[in-house]
């Protein structure tokens, strides 16, 4: 078909140009009988070019508003005309074809990449020359604690300082922040990187949540100096207590003094290895097994649990599930041990005399749909300097404390793949488990 398109317009194209070169001679010669031939064939295939041009000029201005309005379903019909139009039809629906080809290959890229940068736990901003947020991924909400920014400016609802110090950054340079949100503490990494677009510079800014990872570290060297310190303690307290109890068995009952010291070696050592089998517990902690259960009929166990270890029989519970058939998907054992001891530790800072002492359970799916559960009560503020600290083992402010039960609590939430923050300020503190 191209061939014989090719072949028509060019046989038209003689024709015109005989037909003028004719109607030239004619007119020198003053031949007016070959100057009407002239004229006419000149005429004819001279207007047949014409409405071919008009033709094609308006079916390229319908092709490109079609792609000015992305209809890359238009199409010119191939079946009627002559065959100088299906031609031209033909050849414009393929470039409709590949232009929408083209578009759909980018649309997918672009969903592709959109994938991936909302998967990477990389928090993403970018920027452009007018601080306003032209893409972000769902990781730097979470991280920022924002559902939506739109400029720079709404980072500083995260921290006052926090778009200062994003405006200092210079490509390639890296700054550390701290601040403190719902999610408790936040530590971040920033990274800017700037790349040149048609439409101006666009500054990159990736978000790496540096308290987890130090968090991680931290719990691993207290696992392996506790499991040092229980082996050494273990290897030297066990002899002793074996001994004392053998000289105990052959000591005379007439040497009361001497059996009083042996039992006070006896009762003190064996006193060590319970308090150093507690910490076994922290370096010794079993494989979670995930399984899908009901939030709302897990946290009532819990509840109904903790009401008759309660001290204070006028402390109030309260229990909030939304929505109502909430699910999660953790290990129930490991998850049970953490709340029993957040709501030991509410009951117990609310105290036996308080009259109105309030324990409260609350669930939930946050922004990003991670499953929150929240364990809270009115009791005592905890100071600032306390809370930095109330999650390392060996921490503790009770008299017969122990300080492993939120260090234990913290690595269940680890090995859970979630994480535990604390939240106090007067009147109610706050134990947020956030499982992602």
């Amino acid at each position: 078909m191209k061939s014989r398109l090719r072949d028509k317009f060019w046989y038209d194209l003689t024709w015109v140009v005989l037909a003028s070169a004719g109607l030239a001679l004619a007119l020198s010669y003053r031949c007016w009988a070959l100057a009407g031939v002239a004229a006419f064939l000149l005429a004819w295939h001279g207007v047949w070019l014409c409405k071919l041009y008009v033709a094609g000029r308006e079916k390229l201005r319908l092709m490109v508003d079609a792609v000015d309005n992305e209809d890359y379903a238009f199409r010119f019909p191939t079946q009627r005309g002559d065959l100088y139009a299906k031609a031209i039809n033909a050849a414009l629906n393929r470039i409709l074809q590949i232009l929408s080809a083209a578009k759909l290959s980018a649309r997918q890229r672009e969903i592709f990449y959109e994938h991936v940068l909302q998967s990477v736990k990389t928090g993403v901003l970018v920027l452009d020359a007018n601080e306003r947020v032209v893409q972000s991924n769902r990781e730097a909400a979470r991280l920022l604690g924002l559902e939506r920014p739109r400029q720079l400016a709404d980072l500083s609802k995260a921290d006052e300082n926090l778009a200062k110090v994003i405006r200092g950054l210079t490509p390639g340079s890296k700054q550390t922040v701290s601040f403190q949100n719902e999610r408790g503490k936040v530590e971040l990494s920033i990274r800017l990187s700037v790349v040149d677009m048609p439409q101006g510079a666009l500054r990159i800014l990736a978000l790496n949540d540096i308290e987890s990872e130090l968090d991680e570290r931290e719990i691993d060297a207290w696992i392996r100096l506790t499991r040092v310190l229980t082996h050494e303690i273990m290897n030297s307290v066990t002899p002793i207590v074996s001994l004392g109890n053998t000289l105990l068995d052959r000591c005379p009952e007439s040497e009361t003094g001497m059996r009083q010291g042996l039992e006070t070696i006896c009762t003190t050592g064996k006193g060590l290895i319970s308090f150093v089998s507690s910490y076994r517990k922290f370096t010794h902690l079993p494989v979670p097994e995930p399984a899908l259960f009901y939030v709302k009929g897990f946290l009532m166990r819990m509840m109904e649990l903790a009401r008759h270890q309660d001290l204070n029989p006028s402390t109030r519970m309260e229990l909030n599930v939304d929505p109502e058939d909430l699910l999660l998907y953790a290990d129930e054992r490991l998850v049970s041990q953490v709340v029993v001891n957040l709501l030991k530790n509410a009951q117990q800072a609310i105290g036996t005399e308080r009259q109105d002492g309030l324990v409260s359970l609350s669930a939930y799916v946050d922004e990003q749909e991670a499953v929150v559960i929240e364990v809270s009560n009115n009791g005592p503020v905890i100071p600032a300097d306390l809370a930095e600290e109330i999650f390392m083992p060996f921490f503790t402010t009770k008299r017969e404390g122990t300080g492993i039960g939120l260090a234990v609590s913290r690595q269940l939430m680890r090995l859970s793949g979630g994480s535990i923050t604390l939240r106090s300020e007067p009147g109610r503190t706050t134990f947020t488990l956030r499982f992602m």
